[in-house]
């Protein structure tokens, strides 16, 4: 890790009280005709762990559901299914949220399992199996090494100097952009175009550490601060397994380890089970249209 990645590592490591944040996001739906709407699944509640403390949360969808249904998905995120009857044109939903971040100091933890400790990683049995859909690499990677191996020999082959090297790299060399609608592009789609939104760079970020054996997964949430570009939106980052420490968070988007400023909300090892709704719609020749608006706002 170089001076700098070493000084903001000892930033993090310095204690700092619990922030707290309200937040708000809705989402709006148009169709230029009535369409039949298929159930719908909302991820929009903050989860609720030793890292963040969920106050309040409250979900309204209009026009009024036939039913809802909340429950945890597979991947053990808190989701809703909203399901209606007859045609609409108009589908809309707002969440409001109230949480306690309790992580401030993002590295306070020792390995378990030596060789996750130095690069290329290597889980230990008790972990390897369920590791298996973190580590199975995505498409699209050809050209992810030639990011990925200066940053081993920098690091030294560590691995928590590796990924605070490699996140504050891709922060560096790929400026982020805000692209308001479709999935993450793949690395090699990245790389080509120098620049990249949020998930992204986070996409990148993921398979970059599944390239040394690191388990990785998709986080979906809300950033505050330097995190967001001049207007807030829904933000991405990844998260990886590091036994002893469970899933820590590092951010491509700003080159460091993720903590006070970051609230998750759902995480996956594939980026599409943690969009913040994922539906479909019967109709034919219909143009749909899709608004949102987010606030968060720090409570002092």
């Amino acid at each position: 890790m170089g001076q700098g990645g070493r000084e903001e590592a000892e930033k993090l490591k310095s204690p700092r009280a619990p922030m707290r944040f309200e937040i708000s996001h809705s989402i709006a739906y148009s169709y230029d005709r009535a369409v039949f709407l298929e159930p719908l699944t909302v991820r929009l509640r903050p989860r609720c762990d030793s890292t963040q403390r969920l106050e309040h949360y409250s979900l309204n969808v209009e026009p009024h559901p036939a039913g809802l249904s909340e429950c945890v998905d597979i991947d053990g995120n808190n989701t809703a299914t909203v399901w209606f009857d007859g045609t609409h044109r108009h589908v809309g939903i707002s969440a409001k949220s109230q949480i306690e971040v309790l992580r401030a100091n993002p590295l306070d933890f020792i390995f378990t399992d030596d060789g996750v400790s130095h690069l290329p990683a290597t889980y230990n049995d008790e972990y390897r199996q369920a590791m298996e859909p973190y580590l199975r690499p995505s498409h699209g990677c050809s050209r992810l090494q030639s990011l990925v191996e200066p940053m081993v020999e920098e690091s030294g082959g560590e691995t928590i100097a590796f990924l605070m090297a490699f996140a504050s790299h891709i922060n560096g060399r790929f400026p982020k952009v805000l692209r308001d609608s479709g999935g993450p592009l793949t690395p090699d789609e990245t790389i080509a175009l120098g620049q990249g939104a949020c998930r992204d760079l986070a996409l990148m970020f993921m398979e970059g550490c599944k390239s040394v054996g690191l388990a990785a997964r998709f986080v979906s949430g809300y950033a505050g601060g330097h995190c967001l570009l001049a207007e807030p939106h829904m933000h991405a980052w990844a998260e990886v397994y590091l036994p002893g420490g469970g899933w820590r968070g590092f951010d491509p988007t700003i080159g460091l380890a993720v903590a006070g400023q970051h609230v998750a909300v759902a995480a996956a090892a594939n980026p599409a089970d943690a969009a913040p709704t994922t539906g479909t719609y019967r109709g034919t020749d219909v143009e749909s249209k899709l608004e949102y608006e987010v606030s968060m706002q720090r409570i002092r």
